[in-house]
């Protein structure tokens, strides 16, 4: 859930003339340049720029666009910015506005990627992820405080996020089958319940206007997959990458923490593509680079096909990879909002509908809750093993491999962030800081 603070309230009659695409253009490339700080720093560059500095859009539009997009899989940033560049321009913006929002978080991730292969073994380079680790440890606590502040409203959803907890640490359920389960028990909640249906225009507005890109990014995402089985049968890891973050697109719910629960299931324990304390190097990059948190899934794809590149150079291999999960990842999110778009009102209305998304938010607070412990574990501990207890699986540490540089400076960093309240580039900044004096000195 994002608040909107602002001071500034536009209505309607405020409006001004909607701009010509070239200066929306412009005003994407610099929403995009901007969007630091994960989706509710972004969100809020939006309406500053759109609402209260241009005006092209009034407040109940933009939230309610918001709304709309907060039902959807996938960021709902980027989608944001896709849908508003729809309702301003037509299919053209909604493409313009989501592709630029993406497209510097693509190129810093990217670079980040070839520099930490490169040099990633070097100490200055090791100090820099000491310390961001220790940063994001941090940051995902807090986002379980957040999400849990404003998901958690009822004893069912409590329930929810502690079996959602309890499901993914001690029996390792898929993540896909944890938020399917939490989606039906708040559909049949809210049926038994009989809420009451809101009554909205439901209308299929500009309806012809976008089912041809729909149908056109449906095919391209098709197509792709298609392709990777039809030509890349010599090196199966291009047919997992297209695969597994196609199927990401599509249970996204909840943002980028509550789909790393699942990479870290899949990717990182089951396919053996990166390890859990790189995880939280790609993760560091994401919070300390514009674009939507989700692209360290880039950074995942990169390190898949650069360690299977089969007949490739590694570091093509690699990069290719890279923009293959990309490309997979966000063409769905145009599909998804030009599919949606002239029916946001039924959506909207829809209270069974509501009653599944909000059992699947309150189950996302134990998904990023198990995200956070298991981070933790694997950072503050230099051993982390499997345990077989009654048919349950938990990952428990040796507390003997404990590190206790890490330890000091995660703890350091949890204080700073949810007590003294520091803005997230400051403690990124004071961590890495402190990570570097710490391979500097030899105690990391």
């Amino acid at each position: 859930m994002v608040e909107i603070k602002s001071n500034i309230h536009i209505s309607q009659a405020d409006l001004a003339p909607l701009p010509s695409l070239g200066e929306a253009t412009r005003a994407w490339a610099k929403i995009a340049a901007l969007s630091f700080g994960g989706p509710a720093g972004q969100i809020a560059v939006m309406h500053k720029i759109l609402v209260e500095e241009k005006r092209w859009i009034d407040d109940p539009r933009f939230l309610h666009a918001l709304n709309f997009c907060m039902l959807l899989p996938g960021p709902e940033a980027m989608q944001l910015a896709t849908y508003s560049g729809w309702m301003m321009h037509g299919v053209r913006g909604g493409i313009i506005a989501g592709s630029l929002f993406v497209l510097p978080g693509l190129l810093a991730i990217m670079a980040l990627s070839v520099l930490y292969v490169l040099v990633g073994d070097s100490s200055w380079m090791s100090g820099l992820f000491f310390g961001l680790k220790a940063a994001v440890v941090a940051i995902i606590f807090g986002a379980v405080l957040r999400v849990a502040s404003k998901a958690l409203k009822s004893r069912l959803s409590y329930a929810l996020a502690i079996g959602a907890f309890f499901a993914l640490f001690l029996f390792a359920l898929p993540f896909p089958i944890v938020i399917l389960v939490a989606g039906v028990i708040g559909w049949l909640a809210s049926r038994s319940a009989k809420a009451p249906t809101i009554e909205t225009d439901a209308t299929p507005i500009r309806h012809r206007e976008t089912l041809m890109p729909a149908a056109a990014f449906a095919l391209l995402w098709g197509g792709t997959i298609a392709a990777l089985y039809l030509f890349t049968a010599s090196n199966p890891v291009w047919v997992d990458i297209g695969g597994f973050f196609s199927k990401l697109a599509v249970v996204t719910f909840g943002g980028a923490y509550a789909v790393l629960a699942y990479v870290g299931q899949v990717a990182v324990s089951g396919k053996g593509w990166l390890a859990p304390g790189e995880m939280l190097d790609g993760l560091g990059m994401a919070e300390s680079t514009p674009g939507p948190l989700i692209m360290v899934l880039q950074f995942v794809g990169f390190l898949a096909a650069y360690r299977n590149p089969g007949g490739l150079d590694p570091m093509l291999a690699g990069v290719l990879g890279g923009l293959l999960t990309t490309w997979v990842t966000f063409l769905p999110c145009f599909l998804w909002v030009f599919l949606g778009a002239p029916y946001i009102e039924r959506l909207r209305g829809n209270a069974a509908l509501s009653g599944a998304l909000s059992a699947v938010t309150a189950a996302v607070v134990g998904v990023i809750a198990n995200l956070a412990l298991w981070f933790t574990l694997h950072f503050l501990f230099g051993e982390v093993r499997e345990a077989t207890v009654m048919g349950m699986k938990p990952h428990l540490p040796v507390f003997g491999s404990i590190n206790w540089a890490a330890t000091a400076l995660s703890a350091l960093a949890v204080y700073l962030l949810l007590w003294r309240k520091w803005d997230i580039f400051k403690l990124l900044g004071s961590c890495v800081a402190l990570g570097l004096f710490c391979k500097l000195v030899g105690v990391a």
